[in-house]
């Protein structure tokens, strides 16, 4: 920000055919610009032998020399003749960010130097002050030439002061003492506006502390005090924050004056282009960081005219529009870069070199800040009238609401009541809705159940009547054989007789096949009746009839009474793989998670119909398991499957896969909702093409609490 400060008005080098007057100094301060000649080394090779022999020097005839920003090494050339009572005089650079300060001093006809550098750590310094400050030994009525050699990596603005030691210890602790009063100005408007921000938590307050530690520390970087009491020993930061802190200065100041202005609502497009500048700032930090030290101060001087040219612009538009906050800012830039400018009019010698032009800068900072702190007092001041206004305005809105609110009350409480017997009525419906829906699905299971178990039953039962005709008529073969054998037994024949009689019938007859059938008969009504009977004891374990109570239950045997429920869908196409584990003893609604096993196995096997329509190869894999305090039910298929999106619908009521008429969609909500009933878990993963697998995590005991 200096630099672009410093170029607000042009230096012209100005050369003259006079020659270099000596500097006559008789005891007092004096700045020495009008006496001094310069030559730039473009080639930075030249020595001292060189420079003394060169005719290029130029005069200068401004009490501040303007080097401009460049790489050249420039050699200063003055000729002091010592008119004070004293030896012993001190040559004071009050500039202290130079890479080169060399000063050259004879010494018995040869030139010796002396060498200081912002980039040697502070404690090498002889004089411990930031400014660069030479010995000159210089005899009474004597004349002596001397030179100095300076680059930098800014724009070198160089005032000259010559004195006495006493003289100059005075200077400086008279910059010292301003200094001090302006860093506790800074100090105080920082720390009063914290403790606002914590009060009223206003971003504004937030972003004028950072600007005010940011200005403060651009400041005294410039001025060489960081480099003296914060970097003594680490002149690398000192030259990286000659750039970041006015960056970030920039930046606290675009930020405060976006939320203090309230730039983004009043002036959008104001607003893009203050996002502009920071991105400006940030750049230049970037190249500072980067090494490119010349760029950097191009691109801070950029941001720093963009800057001061966007804050003044929507500043005085908002003043026109007569908005107060921003008068405040106004009067307050206004000083800022007033002092600024004079400043720069005592460097570029418009003005003279005195205590007054000396500290505008300064006084100028002093001044932003404080208005700016005011400012923002002033802006509590009118939030607190708008609060207050806007209190009056509410509780008379709140009066004229209660008035309106008292007569519409009785309107009110009767279209209330209408409402409340409508939606009354409307929960009503919906519960008989839901009534039938559940029934619905229900009966649509009992028809599967009925169609099921009548096909089970009528194997076994037809395998029992087709074999009772067969059966009568080798009983009734078996009865004459009987009559016959007791007839013979009850003739006069002889023993021998009989036995060859019965023989021949027997034979007649082929009484030894008879028995054989008889007994493969009576073994196949025996299997018919104990099929039938394990259906029916099927069918008991899964209607549950007492479903309506927690009874402790094996699941492994609510499965295989499910499997034969639904033995006659599998059509012998689909095989049944169970592994199942050891259970527990389930605390269960076991006639509800028997409809839920039933769902299930539907399901997958509409899934592997429509896979492989009659051709074989479906799978269904039933296994069990306990995990933790849970049962784990796994029941898997090898059909269509499913994608994700139908997946997170499937419990979803009414939503189904299967065509019209095939299924109400209930049967996978009412899974769901059974399961959560139990305080369990169901999972589903599916892919399409490879099949589907529901997981049932059951809980072994039920908690009543979390039903």
């Amino acid at each position: 920000m200096k630099n672009f400060y410093l170029i607000l008005l042009v230096f012209l080098f100005a050369s003259s055919a006079n020659a270099q007057q000596p500097i006559e100094f008789k005891g007092e301060n004096i700045v020495i610009g009008k006496n001094v000649a310069v030559l730039e080394d473009a080639t930075n090779k030249l020595n001292i032998d060189a420079v003394r022999k060169s005719s290029k020097f130029i005069p200068l005839h401004t009490s501040v020399p303007n080097l401009q920003l460049s790489r050249s090494n420039f050699w200063l050339k003055f000729t002091i003749k010592n008119e004070s009572a004293g030896n012993q005089l001190l040559l004071n650079l009050e500039y202290p960010t130079l890479d080169i300060c060399e000063f050259y001093y004879p010494v018995n006809g040869v030139y010796k130097s002396e060498r200081l550098s912002d980039k040697y750590p502070f404690s090498q310094r002889k004089y411990k002050h930031q400014d660069f400050i030479f010995d000159i030994n210089n005899p009474v009525d004597s004349t002596v030439t001397y030179y100095l050699k300076v680059q930098s990596g800014e724009e070198m603005v160089l005032p000259i002061m010559l004195g006495t030691p006493q003289k100059i210890a005075e200077s400086k602790l008279t910059n010292d003492l301003l200094w001090g009063c302006l860093v506790g100005i800074l100090l105080v408007m920082m720390f009063y506006n914290l403790f606002v921000y914590i009060s009223t938590r206003d971003i504004s307050y937030l972003y004028y502390v950072s600007y005010t530690l940011f200005i403060g520390l651009t400041q005294t970087t410039l001025s060489g005090y960081t480099y003296r009491f914060l970097f003594p020993n680490a002149p690398a930061a000192f030259n990286q924050c000659i750039i970041i802190f006015p960056a970030l200065a920039g930046i606290s100041l675009l930020n405060f004056s976006r939320s203090f202005l309230g730039v983004k609502e009043r002036m959008p497009i104001m607003g893009y282009i203050f996002k502009i500048v920071i991105v400006f700032y940030l750049i230049a930090i970037v190249l500072r960081l980067l090494g490119y030290a010349l760029s950097s101060y191009r691109a801070i001087d950029i941001s720093a005219l963009c800057l001061s040219v966007s804050i003044y612009v929507a500043v005085i538009r908002l003043s026109i529009k007569g908005f107060r906050p921003a008068k405040f800012f106004a009067l307050a830039w206004t000083i800022f870069l007033a002092g600024l400018v004079l400043f720069v009019l005592r460097n570029l010698g418009v003005l003279g070199y005195n205590n007054f032009t000396n500290y505008t800068m300064q006084v100028g900072t002093a001044f932003e800040v404080t208005l700016l702190s005011l400012a923002l007092a002033d802006r509590i001041n009118v939030f607190k009238a708008e609060k207050e206004r806007s209190q009056e305005e509410t509780l008379i809105a709140l009066q004229e609401n209660e008035r309106i609110i008292r007569e519409q009350n009785v309107m009110l409480e009767l279209k209330v009541e209408e409402r409340t017997h409508e939606l009354n009525q409307s929960l009503e419906d919906l519960k008989q809705a839901q009534s039938q829906l559940v029934e619905s699905e229900k009966m649509a299971s009992l028809g599967q159940l009925t169609a099921g178990i009548a096909h089970e039953i009528n194997n076994p039962i037809n395998f029992v009547t087709s074999n009772i005709n067969p059966l009568k008529r080798d009983v009734e073969l078996v009865l004459e054989v009987i009559n016959t054998i007791e007839q013979v037994s009850k003739s006069d024949a002889s023993l021998a007789d009989k036995q060859k009689q019965i023989e021949d019938y027997k034979e007649e007859v082929d009484f030894d096949y008879l028995v054989v059938e008889i007994r493969h008969l009576i073994k196949g009504i025996f299997e018919g009746a104990t099929r039938t009977a394990e259906i029916v004891k099927g069918l008991k374990i899964f209607s549950r009839l007492d479903e309506d109570d927690l009874k402790r239950t094996n699941l492994n045997e609510g499965l295989d009474s499910t499997l034969v429920v639904a033995n006659n869908l599998l059509n012998n196409r689909i095989s049944i793989k169970k592994e199942f584990g050891e259970l527990p003893l389930v605390e269960c609604f076991a006639g509800k998670l028997n409809q839920v096993f039933l769902n299930l196995i539907s399901n997958a096997i509409y899934a592997i119909e429509k896979k492989f329509g009659d051709s074989e190869g479906g799978e269904i894999k039933i296994s069990t398991g306990i995990e933790d305090e849970n049962v784990v039910i796994k029941i898997a298929d090898n059909g269509i499957g499913m994608d994700d999106q139908i997946a997170k619908k499937v419990f979803e009521p009414f939503f189904t896969t299967k065509e019209v008429g095939e299924g109400t969609g209930l049967g996978m909500s009412i899974a769901y909702n059974t399961i959560k009933k139990h305080n369990g878990q169901i999972i589903v993963s599916s892919e399409p093409g490879k099949g589907t697998e529901f997981i049932l995590k059951i809980p072994v005991i039920y908690d009543v609490k979390n039903a």
